[in-house]
């Protein structure tokens, strides 16, 4: 099979397109840095224009590469789900910066929501929990807040959606829908619900009028305008990045579990056609939608993973690369009871804090930047533990756990994860698993395969084992000193 499939990849800090072959081989990738907004602490702010024009960019070098849009089968798109742009349909330009997922702005409405007692019945709908983090408080307060979004919600004339949604409006000139993974992330929809619910879009004051449908992950989601790439392509696959990267990882029957560490961390297990319900502050989400039949998984999100050693190389200055991070952590055989809880935007599942503050603690005139850049690395593998203890208390015990997303090219990273969770650990030859989830749904939509199943068995590669390796007396120590500094955030 010789036909190319091109994915866009929106990651929070970059954009890229990147071409496969419909047997799973990356051919080339394109990327460009998108700039972050922090306008105010706990605002997070992203150039949607910026964002288009960019990832456009970076689609039309790969095109080229390619040998022009005719050689091209189907584009798959995968996105940072959370983040809302607010648009016009009339002029397909944004209407205000877009509010990105780690945005905390909303965090006094969602209290407000609480205090009313709304929690339970919307973790009950949605499967998720009144937190800052999901995408319908931050269509709200846009609506409330920006008087261009306002009068063209007036006007009839707004659009609320998530990246994947503005891209494929753009890419289409006018077609406006959402993919039922990217849809359950809004609070907006119901999981058992086809649609976005007036019942809901009333409980969070969003325009129900200014939402998209809501379609299946694989289908035909229309063509591009032929002037962008030179003749017209079909946007064939449409996934958040966790559930594609999940998807990429092939964790298509019920139990299996990945985690992908990028910006933040994030952990699905799938739960097939049973819809979650968590006891333990963890999330139900959809998985993926075919044929209108949904699969379901249970999620863990910690906001921060790489943009902690992100912060500590730009801001902090204590780091030349993101990679010396590994080389620092084999130079010492511990971090000398230096700890750190990155909750520098709150801390997510199972806490849920989003007043929480990102602590370092044991620090002494021993410390250097050796002890920070290791604990910064084991935090990775703490923050992972306490979301395998929820999803334990939940019934759904891991027994191994597949790694995936930058971070994880880390061995020394990986091994700490096998050793902390005392679990085996599996990660794959090619760790960009979230494209490669989209290029198998984009596969599928475009009839190059008929099942995700077919998909992943074809375009799937390699595995890098990692055995735990740690005695239990010093895996203990880790975990209380961890915990102890979890109480200071």
């Amino acid at each position: 099979m010789t036909e190319q499939i091109l994915v866009l990849d929106e990651g929070t800090t970059s954009t890229r397109a990147m071409l496969f072959t419909a047997a799973g081989a990356l051919i080339g990738s394109a990327q460009q840095e998108l700039t972050q907004m922090y306008p105010a602490p706990g605002r997070v702010e992203h150039d949607a224009r910026e964002l288009w024009h960019r990832t456009l960019a970076c689609a039309r070098e790969m095109v080229e590469k390619a040998g022009g849009a005719h050689a091209i089968a189907a584009i798959g798109i995968t996105n940072q789900r959370e983040t809302v742009v607010a648009w016009d349909t009339a002029t397909g330009e944004p209407l205000a910066n877009a509010l990105v997922w780690q945005d905390r702005r909303t965090a006094e409405f969602c209290a407000t929501l609480r205090d009313a007692g709304h929690e339970g019945a919307v973790q009950r709908a949605t499967g998720l929990l009144l937190d800052p983090y999901f995408s319908g408080t931050k269509m709200r307060w846009l609506v409330e807040n920006e008087p261009a979004v306002a009068a063209a919600a007036q006007a009839g004339t707004l659009a609320l959606g998530t990246i994947e949604s503005w891209l494929v409006f753009k890419l289409t000139g006018g077609v406006l829908l959402t993919d039922a993974s990217n849809a359950s992330r809004t609070l907006l929809m119901r999981l058992d619900g086809a649609a976005f619910d007036q019942g809901l879009c009333d409980l969070f004051e969003v325009p129900h009028s200014a939402l998209g449908e809501v379609t299946d992950n694989a289908g035909n989601f229309g063509s591009t305008l032929p002037e962008l790439f030179g003749g017209p392509i079909t946007i064939t696959g449409l996934a958040g990045d966790q559930q594609s990267a999940t998807i990429g990882q092939g964790c298509l029957s019920p139990g299996e579990t990945k985690a992908t560490y990028g910006t933040g961390a994030f952990i699905l297990a799938n739960k097939g056609r049973e819809i979650p319900a968590s006891a333990n502050r963890l999330l139900g989400t959809v998985l993926y939608q075919l044929g209108g039949e949904r699969i379901y998984a249970l999620e863990g999100s910690v906001f921060v993973a790489g943009s902690l050693v992100q912060w500590l190389r730009d801001s902090l200055g204590l780091l030349g690369t993101a990679a010396e991070t590994e080389t620092l952590a084999r130079s010492i055989p511990d971090s000398g009871g230096v700890v750190i809880v990155p909750a520098l935007s709150g801390l997510g599942a199972p806490h849920w804090r989003p007043e929480a503050g990102g602590v370092i603690a044991g620090l002494s005139f021993a410390t250097g930047r050796a002890q920070i850049a290791r604990a910064a690395l084991e935090a990775m593998a703490h923050q992972t533990d306490d979301l395998a203890r929820a999803f334990a208390a939940d019934g759904a015990r891991w027994t191994s756990l597949k790694i995936d997303g930058g971070m994880s090219a880390n061995d020394w990273m990986a091994q700490d994860i096998a050793n902390i969770l005392d679990l085996p650990v599996e990660r794959p030859a090619f760790v960009e698993t979230t494209a490669l989830g989209a290029a198998m749904l984009a596969g599928v939509g475009a009839g190059l395969y008929p099942t995700l199943a077919d998909a992943s068995a074809a375009m799937r590669g390699g595995i890098d084992h990692f055995t735990p390796a740690m005695l239990p007396p010093e895996r203990e120590l880790r975990q209380r000193q961890w915990s102890k500094a979890l109480l200071a955030a």
